[in-house]
């Protein structure tokens, strides 16, 4: 796409089975993965534990090496690139884990963890490091003099936007951040999407915000991308995947989603995404999740399906969509 920041085309990375032999069989974490990502445009990725999602940022951010694929900056490619040209293109884009507290290191204070990507990179002085550093603690809602402590003296909230503030101080691009407010408490984790976001305006910057909850994505991206066993089976507008899912297993997330109203709990909604992705292979043949749908034809065992455009800019993988069949007419 002539005017994304972001481009990945086909990235595909598969690791050793479990157990020896010949049955030993190769894991398949990401499968022929594209998409793109403009800027000031934030992407949500949603899917369950295991569908691939960590393992695809890690591509992206050739943290491992892809078996295929390829991942451009401005057009510039990041994929295959010299180690020093990527170090250099690795400014651009920075990630914000889900557990902070266990990506700083305990033996450096708050001040130089977030400076130590400039000394990695050969920038600044160690003055100017901890000026940056100080500035963005100010930035992110915390305070310059909390540069002199150490993480374990903040709560999990506080250690987030360290790491925020950290994943800025190279002045990226594009930040990923993966799961990075899953395991903070409600009330928190709104503080720091309110944060996020504000950054966001302020500093012109691209996300890639990766969540098992569609509840939280669809709050904060413009675009949705669904990922079901290492493939990205629907994506598009934000409010399209919401209002008008394509994909069995978008409508299986979205029923997912907690209604805090007992009257209205719809359990028997769930059963058809009640397993537990991280523990099955895809089948050998066909659609990766046909044997968790009920609308389960014989070509979806037999065939992959092909991606098709329901709508400008909105995909999805699925032998049910197709023009006079779409899954919106089922409803």
């Amino acid at each position: 796409m002539p005017d994304a920041l972001l481009s990945v085309e086909g990235l595909r990375k598969s690791f050793p089975g479990r157990g020896g032999g010949l049955s030993r069989r190769a894991v398949r974490a990401v499968a022929d993965v594209s998409f793109h990502l403009r800027r000031g445009e934030t992407l949500g990725l949603v899917g369950e534990s295991g569908c691939g999602k960590s393992t695809l940022a890690r591509l992206v951010l050739h943290l491992i090496a892809p078996d295929g694929g390829s991942v451009l900056i401005d057009g510039t490619p990041f994929t295959g690139a010299s180690e020093r040209q990527r170090r250099k293109l690795r400014r651009r884009l920075q990630i914000v884990f889900q557990d902070a507290l266990s990506s700083l290191n305990p033996r450096m204070t708050v001040g130089v963890n977030i400076a130590e990507p400039m000394r990695l990179q050969g920038l600044g002085t160690p003055a100017e490091r901890h000026d940056a550093a100080r500035e963005l603690l100010q930035l992110v809602g915390l305070r310059a003099g909390d540069a002199a402590r150490y993480p374990h003296e903040f709560s999990g909230g506080q250690c987030q936007r360290i790491a925020i503030a950290r994943a800025l101080i190279l002045h990226p691009d594009i930040v990923v951040f993966d799961e990075a407010v899953s395991a903070l408490d409600v009330s928190i984790r709104s503080q720091i999407l309110r944060l996020i976001l504000d950054l966001q305006q302020r500093l012109g910057l691209s996300y890639i915000f990766i969540s098992h909850d569609l509840g939280v994505v669809k709050r904060v991206a413009d675009r949705i991308a669904v990922m079901y066993l290492g493939r990205i089976v629907e994506i598009g507008p934000a409010e399209d995947v919401v209002r008008n899912p394509q994909h069995p297993y978008t409508r299986a997330l979205l029923r997912a989603i907690p209604i805090a109203d007992p009257r209205r709990m719809r359990v028997q909604d769930l059963g058809l995404a009640a397993a537990d992705v991280a523990s099955q292979a895809p089948p050998a043949a066909g659609c990766a999740f046909q044997p968790r749908c009920t609308l389960r034809l014989a070509v979806c065992v037999q065939e992959v399906p092909p991606t098709v455009q329901v709508a400008p800019g909105h995909t999805a993988m699925c032998h049910h969509v197709a023009p006079g069949n779409a899954l919106a007419s089922r409803a």
